[in-house]
């Protein structure tokens, strides 16, 4: 989406999760500063692993964030940009060619010819394209370039980064967003919008992963050169450890996540052995019945689940061939990752450097908003002021092969070579 920005514009956010739905109002100066008008946010209700399963309840959700935001930026809406998650996302790499003239460099004519020639025609099969990132060049087969400009060679090659996302998942969100009396301004993966949000300008050159822990899954998006080169998503989230808790120490859903919140943690100290903690019975509300278990019992539970998260996140790192280069960091964020220990446990499991990311790339924003479990949402105000995607000439809908294995085949082999 382009603004102009020529007078102060109203940009809103709307990240559906499946833990909580958050929307935001800001202004947007024409020098691009984005300042936070209004937010609302409630918790989520017909979402499940960032799929849609209720659209009425799902419809409510969204209404009420919309609505508090309104009411504190003292100004309606009619158009969101949304967040697009779950364990279904997953990237896909074009790479094209064009012949040169050896005898003049490559100019501006040459990149704009590339790039139309990748883009003239995208099959999608049965997924919707959400992202469409031209990130690195290639003069003659040889080493990854951004910008080519001015070299001579032989032959100019792009490499265009798919986002997609199943069809019907699509469908379902924008049925929500038009029973709640909205128009999609645009949509953006939930970890590319944390991205925005929480990396730093080297760290998205030099290269790091962001990880996005919500409720229902974990999203991730990988950057290098000052660009995302990779999507995917896993399907666990907070809510599994929640589900944990509850089975394990047979107590309700909401007393779970209170221990969770209040007592959890995600590795063992000596005093866990030591300290005590009330369990509930499920269905029992009488103080006499409560129980006291150590608070090791707790943690012990929660352990093995936040190291299996990292162990599939690994995998998918692995097989995108991202887990070798060194100075390749990981960022968390998402409300999942406020669990203490989380940091330590990735920095295990992925041998990288780990932090925690929250929102700092918008000034003045409202402390409120200053958490990971609102970085996606203030990622996405940046993504729509400052960033835009040109789509394909032509999208089509035509069945891909699963035999081949082309697009799994290609992006791998591509981002082994970027990492060398």
């Amino acid at each position: 989406m382009q603004h102009s920005f020529g007078k102060a514009s109203t940009v809103a956010a709307l990240d559906i999760g499946s833990s909580k739905v958050c929307c935001i109002i800001a202004k947007v100066s024409k020098d691009k500063r984005i300042k936070v008008v209004g937010y609302g946010y409630n918790a989520s209700r017909g979402i499940k692993n960032g799929i849609v399963t209720d659209i009425g309840l799902a419809t409510i959700a969204v209404g009420n964030a919309v609505q508090d935001a309104e009411q504190m930026a003292n100004e309606p809406i009619d158009k969101v940009i949304i967040s697009v998650g779950g364990e279904k996302v997953r990237s896909v790499l074009k790479t094209t060619s064009i012949p040169l003239n050896k005898n003049k460099p490559i100019s501006d004519s040459d990149l704009e010819k590339v790039y139309l020639k990748a883009t003239a025609k995208v099959n999608v099969g049965e997924y919707s394209l959400i992202h469409c990132i031209h990130n690195s060049y290639r003069l003659d087969g040889g080493e990854l370039l951004k910008d080519p400009r001015n070299l001579f060679a032989d032959e100019l090659s792009i490499n265009i980064l798919l986002g997609l996302i199943p069809e019907h998942i699509c469908k379902n969100i924008n049925t929500v967003i038009e029973n709640a009396h909205l128009d999609i301004s645009g949509r953006v993966f939930d970890s590319y919008a944390s991205g925005l949000a929480c990396l730093v300008d080297d760290e998205k050159e030099m290269g790091a992963t962001v990880i996005d822990m919500g409720g229902g899954t974990t999203s991730i998006t990988s950057f290098k050169n000052g660009h995302p080169i990779y999507f995917a998503a896993i399907p666990v989230g907070g809510n599994n450890v929640t589900n944990d808790i509850a089975y394990g120490l047979t107590t309700s859903f909401s007393h779970a996540e209170r221990l969770k919140t209040l007592h959890g943690c995600a590795f063992l100290t000596s005093q866990d052995s030591i300290d005590t903690i009330n369990v509930y019975p499920v269905g029992e509300e009488d103080d006499s019945c409560i129980k006291q278990i150590p608070r090791s019992e707790l943690i012990g539970i929660i352990t093995p689940r936040i190291e299996e998260t990292f162990e599939m996140v690994n995998r998918k790192l692995q097989e995108a061939g991202l887990v070798h280069d060194s100075s390749h960091r990981v960022v968390l964020t998402g409300g999942a990752s406020q669990l203490p220990g989380v940091v330590d446990i990735a920095a295990m499991v992925l041998d990288k450097q780990v932090r925690l990311g929250k929102p700092k790339n918008i000034l003045n924003l409202p402390d409120s908003l200053y958490a990971p479990a609102f970085a996606t949402c203030v990622g996405m105000l940046l993504f729509d002021v400052n960033f835009s995607e040109r789509r394909p000439k032509k999208i089509i809908n035509k069945p891909i092969s699963a035999s081949g294995g082309s697009w799994a085949d290609n992006l791998g082999m591509w981002l082994k070579t970027l990492w060398g």
